[in-house]
């Protein structure tokens, strides 16, 4: 019985009505028009690159043959932000126009013009600016906040297949979807969402924006109830930088990772579940200059649990540029607190490091189902080797762990237990030492061209 009223307690929370809301907040959401000369096929650019598996699944929103040079248009939404004329839609929407053309709400301004603030094809994200005053605008929710749950009502509004204004209702399907990119945190909605719908806005029933409709998963264009929107967690930081700066200023902590995955928690000392982001590389940058090392385990940054690479990816990113950050990191079965300064993503480049020309007399072993041997001129040459110490896997046994776990000859094993080795002897070192403690895996780093990745494999008993 406790139960049953309940359920009916919540069934009773549904609204009765959406017309309240679309009332209030639909003299923000404008119809965006735009004019490009183009050749050949038109509309904006996919959100999958080709060759993507989804390929064929995937359709921005907008999307529309063309033929020939001509003059084109294409349709899209956005809302406004300011009521000094700001407005939000997606970069595809816009890209490459001669000409944007913003329509309000019926009875509103028809055919403004709109000027390109600022463009981040990474989140799909563009901001323009209309020259009027006194405009009705929305405002940003939290994306992560409790109006945002899986099962939560919310409401899209746009431009549909260019029919002119229209709102649809659904529920939030799933949080923190990844689609094709390095920031993507994306909202999945069942509200119906068609080409056209790009750059409108996603609203939780506060009538605050918590996301900005960008895809569909669909095996014909239309809307099957699968459709994306950017979280405003990461639009509100995109769209301040633009307005500020007219491009994005993302953090840069200067590190290579790779996610800690389960078979390597009993070769991590200190470890106790499959978190964090392992680090494989640090060149010359913030990090190193902070005293990050390869191998230390980045679980807090900022104040923040760091669960896996995508998340500290996106939370670096949202950073600003020259903050000093305290990041908590797991090296030695101890933690170290480091203080770094970050950098800006935009401006920096990844260093390579450079090739040895050592020559010193090989020694070769078998060891963990790999043929191993120490660096030569004549496997530097053979292999294309990039770096001048560790131990080249010249063989490997194909039924071994380590081949089913993708390793390749060429190969090169730089560190064992987090520590480097330089020679066959170093590595039966790190293998004693590993025993001794009781570990039944051993955790490698392994460097393949300049990719470094880091392996576990089981120690042989």
């Amino acid at each position: 019985m406790v139960f049953a009223q309940v359920t009916l307690a919540n069934a009773q929370q549904r609204p009765e009505t959406f017309a309240d809301l679309a009332e209030q907040i639909s003299p923000s959401v404008v119809n965006i028009t735009t004019s490009t000369t183009v050749a050949g096929r038109t509309g904006p650019q996919g959100l999958v690159p080709d060759g993507s598996p989804f390929e064929d699944f995937f359709n921005d929103l907008d999307r529309g043959p063309g033929q020939g040079t001509r003059r084109s248009s294409a349709l899209g939404s956005g809302f406004v932000i300011s009521e000094d004329g700001y407005i939000v839609t997606n970069n595809h929407v816009i890209e490459g126009a001669d000409e944007i053309l913003i329509e309000f709400f019926p009875g509103g301004e028809p055919g403004v013009p709109a000027e390109l603030i600022g463009t981040d094809p990474n989140t799909d994200i563009a901001v323009l600016k209309v020259d009027l005053d006194n405009l009705p605008f929305v405002s940003f929710g939290d994306s992560n906040a409790e109006g945002a749950r899986v099962g939560d009502w919310v409401m899209a509004m746009g431009n549909p297949l260019g029919q002119g204004f229209s709102v649809s209702a659904g529920i939030v399907s799933a949080r923190n979807r990844a689609l094709s990119g390095t920031y993507d945190d994306y909202i999945q909605t069942d509200a119906a969402i068609n080409r056209g719908n790009s750059g409108g806005p996603l609203f939780n029933m506060d009538g605050e924006v918590i996301g900005v409709n960008t895809a569909i998963l669909s095996p014909n264009g239309g809307s099957i109830g699968i459709g994306f929107a950017m979280s405003s967690a990461v639009v509100t930081n995109v769209v301040d930088q633009l307005i500020e700066f007219g491009e994005t200023r993302r953090g840069w902590l200067g590190v290579r990772i790779q996610d800690v995955t389960p078979d390597m928690v009993d070769a991590i000392e200190g470890l106790d579940m499959a978190r964090g982001a392992l680090v494989t590389d640090v060149p010359p940058g913030p990090a190193e200059n902070a005293g990050m090392l390869a191998g230390d385990v980045i679980l807090n940054f900022d104040s923040i649990e760091i669960e896996d690479t995508r998340e500290l990816v996106r939370i670096v990113g949202n950073s600003p540029v020259g903050t000093e950050v305290p990041v908590a990191v797991l090296r030695d079965g101890e933690m170290e607190n480091l203080l770094v300064v970050l950098g800006r993503r935009e401006t920096s480049e990844a260093v390579a490091f450079p090739a040895s020309t050592d020559e010193a007399e090989p020694e070769q072993s078998e060891i963990l189902g790999l043929t191993l041997s120490e660096i030569t001129p004549e496997l530097t040459d053979q292999f294309s080797l990039t770096v001048d110490t560790g131990l080249v896997i010249t063989a490997i046994n194909p039924d071994s762990e380590a081949a089913s776990k993708g390793l390749l000859e060429g190969d090169v094993i730089t560190e064992a237990g987090q520590q480097a080795v330089a020679s066959i002897s170093d590595l039966e070192e790190r293998i004693e030492a590993a025993t001794e403690a009781g570990r039944k895996s051993l955790l490698l780093l392994v460097r393949r061209g300049g990719d470094p990745r880091f392996v576990a494999l089981v120690l042989e008993e």
